[in-house]
């Protein structure tokens, strides 16, 4: 079973399925070790991991495990970042959510705007009960972004992480059908 990746439209974003076009920003993002100093996983330092993550999203779309757009501001098609729904289970009516942006657009309410417009996707397109998220506890703006969406903080998973060597707890949280404000 396939899950197309949509494009979508907010107020002030596009997001879109990933392009050929879209490798240098994606590095670049991908790359910077301020934007993933919360990360479990290294900055990325070759390129080929640009490729492993657009075969990564094609092979979700055609397993239909989920679907990762890419976010550019309509105003100018800038690349800004991205969103996932991913780790889709139809048993269980589950996924995940994540999303990483750029430094310079941080702080401007594009993370929630992009996954505001993918879980309304999700909840239109699929029989989604549940999406589950999880953020460092030292990334409060993350923390804040879930929030805002409607998720509610559940559990603490202790020292689940190593972070640049640090051992490192996560928030895990969690949206269901029923609280969607969307």
């Amino acid at each position: 079973m396939t899950l197309p990746t949509p494009t979508l439209h907010t107020e002030r974003l596009r997001l879109r399925p990933f392009t050929d076009a879209d490798a240098d920003a994606l590095f670049e993002l991908q790359s910077d070790a301020e934007v993933l100093r919360y990360w479990d996983s290294p900055p990325w330092a070759d390129r080929s991991s640009v490729e492993r993550f657009m075969d990564g999203c094609r092979r979700m779309e055609e397993e239909g495990s989920g679907a990762r757009v890419a976010i550019e501001r309509t105003a100018d098609q800038v690349f800004v970042g991205w969103c996932t729904f991913n780790s889709w289970n139809p048993g269980f009516r589950s996924a995940s959510l994540g999303y990483c942006l750029n430094r310079a657009a941080w702080g401007h309410g594009y993370a929630t705007e992009a996954a505001q417009a993918v879980l309304a996707w999700a909840f239109d397109t699929i029989d989604v009960n549940r999406v589950q998220s999880e953020t460092d506890t030292r990334n409060l703006a993350s923390a804040r972004v879930l929030e805002k969406l409607g998720f509610v903080r559940e559990g603490t998973l202790r020292e689940d992480c190593i972070v640049n060597g640090d051992v490192s707890d996560s928030w895990v949280y969690g949206l269901l059908r029923r609280d969607w404000r969307g």
